[in-house]
């Protein structure tokens, strides 16, 4: 018995074999249809998973996306309400937290030690950063420097004004509070902290007189929508005091981006594999009116019905086999040109794709071997009479 199934499973991969090499011309438009639509299908779909990555870190590079405020009813330690610095503390980097910083601004008079005697009244914003902070911390070359509190940051409008410059010692009143500070960077944001000095959070709250107070702290969240709105539903339960406002403008525009290259990207994989099944199916049809005579035979000398269409399923899976290995292969190495183009960076290749792809196009080919169901149906005795 078991003799008898190796035989027969022998005499099956021989046959097959030998139809799938039987016209060589065929072979290779069918593999060429298969392996361009594996080789598009790949590269849209590593894209689209490559999209998401890329649009949440540019939006997280234009700033937080979600702020925690002192809620309007509190007053804080003076007429302007503040927050606890331990809602701060409270808090730990990890997906979908990327990136916190705590501010605490208050007026104040700035001088250079050049000259004391022209002071300008202006905004002193102290920061700590939770590190690493890659949307609005201060420029990391700096990191090590500007965690000393004798130095801080200075707008270009606001260098400009005063005429310092890196290296200059500034000092910092409010009443009769004094902090001193170095610059140790001018820099250009295009924004309100071009007219800003910025020290530290701990130079900020000496000078302000409220110890272990910030006025706000920034969140820079990445993750899907869900991800982000339960991460802030935690934020609101743990710090009920506090106010929790996600920046809708950012979270929003980064779901609505990401779903539309998303959909038009799903819509155009669609179209491919319609489109290659129809190409295949083109070929299987000249292929069925070929094999009248061999399956004629086949089923003259005993073949059933499970084992033709076995065979012809056989050899349809084998080439979406060999046309989706190849084809998706091409395709990753394609998406990564690609993603330098839309993105200005090259889409990392996603392993998750390789065998989607591959399996798409083995359940195309198989679906595109439709027209072989009419050799089914051939009675041999009119194959061999010539009616078929």
């Amino acid at each position: 018995m078991s003799d008898s199934r190796s035989l027969n499973r022998s005499m099956f991969w021989r046959v097959l074999r030998r139809s799938v090499f039987a016209n060589r011309g065929r072979l290779v438009v069918i593999l060429l249809a298969l392996g361009a639509g594996a080789a598009i299908t790949a590269a849209l779909l590593n894209l689209q998973v490559d999209a998401k990555r890329r649009i949440t870190t540019d939006f997280s590079s234009f700033g937080p996306n979600v702020i925690i405020v002192p809620r309007e009813s509190d007053a804080g330690l003076s007429s302007v309400a503040t927050l606890p610095e331990t809602i701060f503390d409270g808090l730990n980097l990890g997906s979908p937290l990327e990136g916190a910083q705590a501010s605490l601004y208050l007026v104040a008079e700035a001088s250079s030690a050049s000259d004391p005697q022209k002071p300008i009244r202006l905004v002193v914003a102290g920061k700590r950063s939770l590190r690493p902070n890659k949307g609005i911390a201060a420029p990391s070359s700096e990191s090590q420097r500007y965690d000393d509190n004798q130095h801080c940051f200075a707008g270009h409008r606001l260098a400009s004004r005063m005429h310092i410059r890196v290296s200059d010692e500034v000092v910092l009143r409010n009443g009769d509070r004094e902090e001193p500070c170095g610059i140790v960077q001018i820099w250009l944001r295009g924004d309100a902290e071009d007219d800003q000095i910025l020290p530290t959070l701990g130079t900020a709250q000496r000078l302000a007189g409220l110890p272990g107070r910030v006025s706000l702290i920034q969140l820079t969240l990445r993750g899907t929508p869900q991800e982000m709105d339960s991460y802030i539903a935690g934020l609101r339960q743990r710090f009920p005091d506090a106010e929790v406002r996600p920046l809708h403008q950012f979270t929003q525009a980064q779901a609505r981006i990401y779903d539309r290259i998303s959909g038009i990207l799903t819509a155009t994989v669609a179209v491919v594999l319609i489109l290659t099944a129809l190409c295949v199916m083109a070929a299987m049809t000249n292929v069925a009116m070929e094999r009248k005579n061999d399956v004629g035979l086949m089923k003259a000398i005993g073949g059933s019905v499970r084992r033709v269409l076995r065979l012809f399923l056989a050899e349809a899976a084998l080439l979406g086999l060999a046309g989706g290995l190849i084809g998706a292969a091409i395709g990753i190495v394609i998406s990564m040109g690609l993603g330098k183009a839309v993105f200005g960076v090259a889409a990392q290749p996603r392993l998750i794709v390789y065998p989607i792809s591959v399996a798409l196009t083995i359940i195309v080919a198989i679906l595109a071997a439709y027209p072989l169901r009419r050799l089914v149906h051939i009675r041999p005795a009119s194959v061999f009479r010539g009616e078929e």
